[in-house]
């Protein structure tokens, strides 16, 4: 049993080397960090994420997913969630966003087209969002330039780095 075990873990390892090393860095597919969020408008800022960084985006040949907290400090824990305030779940739950979807790339640019989101309104029916992608090795720049309702009037650029 103990041979099979490290037989079977042998060759998932091997596996996950092989595919590793199959990661093309000159695609966007794999797995994303955020490291920097650079604010546009009456009040430009640039924000580093420092680690643990709370957001996660998986692009796959033709779907990504992505999570993130969106706020500079920790959210707050309820000590008991069934008696919560509806201030202390909004003050837990509000930073967290999340969705998926699928994307298409062409013209130096990404177009995600949400299917499930922690948001219903970006989930109707043809809402999307379109960014500027720029690639250089394992860092990946995106810049918010249109929905379906029409351009961003302050861009926002994201900083990610790749960490699979």
């Amino acid at each position: 049993m103990r041979n099979l075990l490290l037989a079977l873990l042998s060759v998932g390892l091997l596996n996950h080397r092989n595919v590793a090393a199959q990661v093309n860095p000159t695609s966007v597919r794999g797995v994303w960090q955020a490291i920097q969020v650079t604010m546009t408008g009456p009040s430009p800022r640039t924000i580093t994420i420092p680690d643990p960084r709370s957001n996660l985006t998986i692009i796959t040949g033709k779907h990504y997913s992505q999570l993130h907290i969106e706020g500079e400090g920790p959210r707050p824990v309820p000590a008991d969630l069934s008696k919560a305030t509806a201030d202390e779940l909004r003050a837990a739950w509000g930073p967290f966003s999340g969705e998926a979807g699928t994307y298409e790339i062409g013209n130096n640019a990404i177009t995600m087209r949400p299917t499930v989101a922690k948001n219903p309104a970006v989930m109707t029916p043809g809402a999307f969002t379109t960014y500027a992608i720029k690639l250089r090795g394992d860092t990946l720049w995106v810049t918010q330039q249109r929905t379906h309702r029409g351009p961003f009037a302050n861009p926002v650029t994201i900083k990610a780095v790749r960490v699979e």
